[in-house]
């Protein structure tokens, strides 16, 4: 969801502000990287529990939460560095030519 996200608001920074897709890619990644830390590290922190606590059956919560972390982490990073070069090698430029000539 987060990469779509990054995508979607690239496409719509080429098309609004006329900037070029690295350009829009740069900003829309920008924009998506504060919500992006924030419900990775709320999941995370959620997470803690599992992989801190002792006795009966923690092997398996201890499981099941190394599974949700590192999900996460992995999620974060393609969103965060996979999803903007991805873009940048399939995306196509939506943005109209600036005029470069002087009047």
């Amino acid at each position: 969801k987060q990469g779509i996200l990054i995508v979607q608001f690239a496409n719509e920074i080429q098309k609004k502000e006329g900037l070029n897709k690295r350009e829009a890619v740069q900003k829309a990644s920008s924009i998506r990287l504060r919500p992006i830390l924030m419900t990775t590290g709320a999941m995370v922190l959620g997470v803690l529990p599992l992989l801190l606590t002792g006795g009966p059956g923690s092997i398996s919560r201890f499981q099941m939460g190394l599974v949700i972390f590192t999900g996460l982490g992995i999620g974060a990073f393609f969103s965060l560095f996979v999803v903007p070069a991805m873009y940048m090698l399939v995306a196509k430029d939506l943005h109209a030519p600036r005029n470069t000539q002087e009047v």
